[in-house]
């Protein structure tokens, strides 16, 4: 029976030049789906403990889904993974756009890259066929030149390109990858992993596409959400991931001034209402989407063009109100130069207010900043310094390692002003007003990250009746501020399915709580496609194997449960905003976070995994000789 997944993936060992397919077992497909699932499974059984993360052992690891490519809303993001250059452990990042689906167009469920090339290459995967190319002039070119000089190069406008950037060249350590210029892998230095492989890009094309075993079922699962969403009432279409910024502001948890406050004075300045009004061109998508929620904006004083996009929430909050900044045009600028090196926009955001904090309690001088004045506020300080971060110039050389690092360099007690979580900066969401999210951050496996599972304002709206998590038994609503037992029980049962639509290929923007697309038409469309008779629970299930794998990940490199924790601030109450004087209890934390533990089948003790939930799972093939 025909399926939607082509069973193969394409080994690269960039070492020796060599390339080959290698087919995949049905039974790793239904076991693991594919993306983060199916990415951690090839890490944690073929990547040796303490390997160099930049070295040439390290695995780069790319990963579609068994619905990738098929056309249905929401369900084509893709995801990286390897040993994370920030943290040390586990690294992972999704992205939507276009380059998944053509990968799999191209008859590849995903790609295995080790070892690292004498020169500069790039990976052109077409139609079932792959080879290794000379990348040499696109080497320290911004990403606008290798797209277009690609494209030009193989004569084709429909190719789609995934690659790594200046900033990924300059090992910066949260260097990014992107595709098509707009859709990133962010998180976790994916981009200098790919580069200290000297491979500069992925080229990706294919003609032919892959079809549901059951065209009917998958047609009403089609049907079911064209019937179901309205986009022109969507407030994601309308406003984008920045629709966020007004309410954020109005419930006092705005990440502004390094986390200090909650509230931003210029946040009507820098919302999506405003960037509509104002530098707003165009709606972008990702493919066969609907909800096209991405920002298409031109700011021609300063250069900005829609060719790069424009900025989400994140990369607003972070080197907006984070830093002070409440012009929208430059905040578009920024985004633009982000793009262009290819860094991520979090953690670029995060450490540039981390230096500013540091600057202005005299840890950092203008002597050390190069005469930058770097005071919360000052727009002119911040686009030198992406310059000098992509490029490991002067004091961005000490920042591209991330504030982790670069607070214990600086010393003097700069660690208190490094918001981090694993090394990997925190992104722009509030524990103190959003307490489930004190969990995602501390427990997520690849370091503080805000899409572990839905945050709490969607727990507010629990009810017997009709609400989109109810098949998970979610039916009372729970305050944004609860720690307790309920919050933790349904913070564990959220991150199940998050990962699992990290491992299904769905974006958290298309399906439920967020939006239309519900978790039973999820499964139908799952079925139809693949041909299987599966249910919630198997997905679930794999969802729930997907992080316990990350967790034995990062447990075998050396990590404990003492490394699930919150940055100091996060203790200390908001200065400013509804919820001001709001913080994180220790010891109600630490209570939520023991009984997390418990109900994920993990040691209370050490935080490790134990046997039998390994065996529950079918992980025991992964088990720690003392489990």
């Amino acid at each position: 029976m025909a399926t939607a997944y082509n069973g193969k993936i394409l080994r690269v060992d960039l070492s020796e030049g060599r390339l080959w397919q290698e087919e995949i077992p049905e039974v790793l497909y239904r076991r693991y789906l594919g993306g983060g699932a199916l990415a951690c499974y090839f890490l944690l059984k073929e990547l040796k403990p303490g390997v160099d993360p930049l070295g040439p052992e390290n695995l780069l690891v790319f990963t579609t889904s068994v619905a990738t490519g098929l056309g249905i809303t929401g369900m084509n993001r893709f995801t990286a993974a390897a040993k994370s250059p920030l943290t040390g452990g586990y690294g992972e990042a999704e992205a939507g756009g276009w380059w998944g689906p053509e990968l799999k167009a191209a008859g590849f469920d995903g790609i295995i890259v080790s070892g690292r090339a004498l020169k500069p290459v790039y990976l052109f995967v077409s139609d079932g066929k792959a080879e290794l190319r000379d990348a040499s002039r696109y080497w320290g070119k911004l990403s606008g030149e290798v797209q277009d000089g690609l494209e030009e190069e193989l004569g084709d406008k429909r190719i789609r390109v995934l690659q790594t950037g200046v900033a990924g060249e300059n090992l910066v350590r949260f260097a990014a990858l992107v595709n098509q210029l707009k859709h990133f892998n962010g998180r976790t230095g994916l981009g200098a992993v790919m580069a200290s492989k000297n491979l500069k890009a992925i080229v990706a094309r294919g003609r032919k596409r892959p079809e549901p075993a059951d065209k009917e079922k998958a047609k009403e699962v089609f049907g079911w959400f064209k019937t179901h969403y309205d986009r022109e009432s969507d407030a994601v279409h309308k406003f984008g991931t920045a629709r966020v910024v007004l309410s954020l502001e109005a419930s006092g948890i705005l990440p502004t001034r390094n986390f200090r406050q909650g509230s931003f004075e210029h946040a009507r300045g820098i919302s999506g209402q405003k960037m509509v009004e104002t530098i707003l061109t165009d709606r972008g998508t990702c493919y066969a989407c609907a909800v096209a929620c991405k920002r298409e904006v031109e700011v021609p004083e300063l250069g900005v063009t829609s060719k790069y996009g424009g900025p989400e929430y994140e990369t607003i909050a972070a080197t907006g109100s984070l830093c002070g900044i409440g012009d929208l045009k430059q905040i578009a600028k920024f985004n633009q130069l982000l793009n262009q090196y290819v860094l991520d926009s979090i953690s670029t955001g995060v450490v540039i207010a981390f230096a500013m904090e540091c600057f202005e309690h005299g840890l950092l001088t203008k002597e050390d900043t190069g005469g930058i004045e770097l005071r919360f506020g000052n727009a002119e300080a911040i686009e030198p310094l992406i310059h000098m971060i992509a490029r490991r110039e002067g004091i961005g050389d000490l920042l591209a390692e991330g504030v982790k690092r670069a607070a214990a360099k600086i010393g003097k007690g700069a660690e208190r002003f490094a918001m981090h979580v694993k090394g990997q900066e925190v992104p722009m969401h509030e524990p103190r007003g959003k307490k489930g999210l004190s969990l995602a951050y501390a427990t997520s496996p690849t370091g503080a990250d805000h899409m572990e599972a839905p945050h709490d304002p969607f727990y507010e709206g629990f009810h017997p009746k009709g609400h989109p998590l109810g098949a998970l038994g979610l039916i009372e609503p729970i305050d944004v501020l609860d720690l307790g037992p309920r919050k933790v029980r349904t913070f564990y049962y959220c991150q199940q399915v998050w990962s699992m639509y990290n491992s299904v290929g769905m974006c958290d923007l298309a399906g439920a709580p967020i939006n239309a697309f519900p978790l039973d038409q999820l499964v139908n469309y799952v079925k139809a496609v693949t041909g299987w008779d599966t249910s919630l629970f198997e997905l679930l299930k794999a969802g729930e194997r997907a992080n316990t794998m990350m967790r034995l990940f990062n447990y075998r490199e050396g990590f404990t449960k003492d490394d699930d924790t919150l940055p100091p601030r996060l203790f200390e109450g908001l200065e400013n905003g509804a919820h001001q004087g709001e913080r994180i209890d220790p010891e109600e934390f630490q209570k939520a976070l023991r009984l997390y533990y418990q109900l994920c089948g993990w040691d209370p003790d050490t935080g490790a995994p134990t046997l039998p939930k390994l065996i529950e799972l079918e992980l025991d093939w992964a088990a720690p000789a003392q489990a």
